[in-house]
């Protein structure tokens, strides 16, 4: 039974590298690249860096929110590369936006619990050097997909997992998430669980949710193998249980990975991108694009709707009360 876990756990692994990967050989030619690299931590002879994107004309003196993106890759492999698009793109809004490279298994032979600590190093590095990027440290968001996710979730829900001697008096807990089928379940029945086993507690960003959880918003696919939608409705639940604003998009029939760049025919990465802005205007971390509100209105999908119709208690009773939205195509 072990070894039939084990081999499902590897082809489980194998799907997220595949699924983290955005770009084909002719996208990687034209795929955006940052405007700087920077060390953010070093650990032995590894040296971690933040792959930096710059708004047109910015200076030091801005004071601009960010966002700090951590890849997918099950914690084992991956590349800070698979945010460049997103990364880009909320750039040219206005934007820092940071890519961050982390620990993983298959190069550094860490554990989920490094790759946490590396995140929160990163979110902690930004604040602490806000004034000389150009940054405003009140306003610094978290965003990933799949383990990346994880990273992200865990930096705003699970105490503890810092690296000794950093400055504690900084915070490495963010402002905001924007999550890509993160995986946030560590428990028993949750993905990932063998990785962490009896540890999973200190970990699972779903089993740490408390009061003062940054706002989120979640992206996940109905026909994901990986993380299953039920879990998305309880992190959205508990979130709101604790007062905290978290949103929830549904996207019909897609599976993991489905928003990276260069999937498909690029509709949910567009489709994603725009909620991420709707999202971040609504925080006031974008300013509002009223050209984008208009083709929401006559787009290809319905995006994050807070009117959205209420789950009845039969279809969850964790979900009474809680809205959701699901984008689903319009018929021609």
């Amino acid at each position: 039974m072990r070894t039939i876990a084990a081999l499902l756990e590897l082809s489980a692994v194998w799907a997220i590298l595949a699924a983290a990967s955005p770009f084909g050989v002719e996208a990687a030619e034209t795929a955006p690249r940052p405007d700087r690299e920077i060390a953010y931590k070093r650990v032995g002879d590894v040296e971690l860096r933040l792959h930096a994107f710059e708004p047109e004309g910015h200076r030091a003196s801005d004071r601009r929110p960010a966002i700090v993106f951590f890849f997918g890759g099950g914690w084992v492999g991956g590349s800070p590369s698979q945010f460049y698009p997103q990364a880009a793109h909320l750039a040219s809004r206005g934007m820092l936006a940071f890519c961050a490279e982390y620990r993983v298994a298959s190069r550094h032979e860490t554990t989920p619990f490094d790759c946490v600590r590396d995140g929160k190093s990163a979110i902690r590095w930004v604040r602490a050097h806000a004034a000389e990027l150009g940054a405003d440290p009140a306003r610094i968001a978290a965003g990933g997909g799949s383990a990346g996710g994880h990273v992200a979730a865990a930096a705003a829900a699970v105490p503890g997992l810092e690296e000794e001697g950093e400055d504690r008096g900084v915070s490495p807990r963010p402002d905001a998430l924007v999550l890509f089928n993160p995986v946030y379940d560590n428990g028993p029945d949750g993905w990932g669980h063998a990785k962490v086993k009896d540890r999973w507690r200190e970990i699972s960003p779903l089993h740490n949710i408390r009061e003062g959880m940054p706002p989120a918003i979640v992206f996940l696919g109905t026909q994901d193998r990986l993380i299953p939608v039920e879990t998305a409705r309880r992190f959205q639940a508990r979130m709101r249980e604790v007062g905290s604003r978290s949103e929830l998009v549904l996207f019909e029939g897609a599976g993991h990975g489905f928003f990276n760049h260069g999937r498909g025919d690029g509709s949910a990465y567009r489709d994603t991108v725009r909620a991420m802005d709707r999202f971040l205007e609504s925080l006031g971390y974008l300013a509002s694009d009223a050209a984008a509100e208009a083709q929401d209105d006559t787009g290809d999908a319905i995006l994050w709707d807070p009117s959205a119709p209420v789950p009845t208690a039969a279809e969850t009773p964790l979900l009474r009360g809680v809205r959701f939205s699901t984008i689903q195509k319009r018929e021609p």
